[in-house]
């Protein structure tokens, strides 16, 4: 019987259930690379064989592996600072150990609760032997709860006004620290006072995967970690698109709308070139749920 249909109601209603995992044993670029390629922000890490769940891996992680946090000591204690060599390493070494994960009988109530409440973008889901099932993410449920709420509230009412940024002369190492000591995924770029654009950790990850190792000379990382970020904005292999901007008065039923539409994450609220605030997926199911719930 199919998981699908086992339990009318759970989590596998709405989640995803042909899962991309990776072994263990998978290198680091390879993770870098299968992300680039399916679009993904976070991969689970099973047994090849039984696929029980044994980490995952996220575009954070590699964001803090190339220069943005803790998990950069691969590269520069391991390998004095040859990224060539260290992205060869296993994803076991830079993946989390301790997965958040849902059941498949978990409803979908359940999942939306436990994501919020560890600040978690996306859950494996396994079944009773730990084997990974599927997987949900703020997308799915953004999805789920926009489709139930119709809500006519601005978006200047819910979104973050105090948004951090980064300049176009901020180095590439900066604003990756920056991300992962704030525990963000966007970062806007603001130029006298206009916004010009924005970084994210997918982006990141397609520049590491590609044109950051053309550039290199030495191999050594900081060749790439001193340049400024402006330089992702003008390469190939980054897919840079520009940010879904709204303005001040878009109803939060549009945002949500617009952002499924264009598969992002989040919204930046702009009014005249300067940007106001930011709204993100979790605010907006956060937003949802509390209406849905009322």
């Amino acid at each position: 019987m199919s998981l699908k249909v086992k339990k009318p109601g759970t989590i596998m209603d709405i989640a995803t259930t042909d899962v991309v995992t990776l072994p263990p044993t998978s290198t680091i670029m390879a993770a870098a690379k299968a992300m680039k390629t399916y679009r993904f922000r976070r991969l689970p890490i099973a047994d090849p064989g039984t696929r029980r769940l044994e980490g995952i891996i996220t575009a954070t992680d590699i964001v803090n592996f190339f220069g943005g946090g803790d998990k950069h000591r691969v590269i520069t204690g391991r390998y004095s600072g040859n990224v060539l060599a260290a992205v060869n390493e296993e994803v076991r070494e830079i993946m989390e150990k301790n997965v958040v994960s849902l059941s498949f009988t978990d409803d979908v109530e359940d999942g939306l609760r436990l994501m919020l409440e560890k600040g978690i973008g996306g859950c494996p889901i396994v079944d009773d032997e730990e084997r990974v099932v599927g997987i949900v993410t703020e997308r799915d449920y953004l999805l789920y709860l926009a489709e139930k709420c119709k809500l006519e509230s601005v978006v200047s009412s819910y979104m973050t006004r105090s948004v951090i940024t980064a300049n176009p002369e901020t180095t590439i190492e900066e604003a990756m620290r920056t991300m992962i000591s704030k525990k963000i995924r966007r970062l806007p770029i603001i130029d006298d006072g206009l916004l010009i654009g924005w970084l994210n950790t997918p982006m990141i990850i397609r520049y590491f995967s590609g044109d950051a190792f053309k550039s290199l000379i030495t191999g050594n990382i900081e060749e790439v970690l001193s340049q400024p970020v402006s330089v992702i904005f003008t390469s190939t292999s980054s897919g840079y698109v520009p940010p879904l901007t709204v303005s001040p008065d878009t109803t939060m039923s549009e945002v949500a709308r617009k952002m499924l539409a264009k598969r992002v994450g989040c919204a930046l609220v702009v009014s005249e070139g300067k940007l106001e605030g930011i709204v993100t997926e979790r605010d907006m199911i956060r937003f949802l749920y509390k209406c849905e719930l009322r």
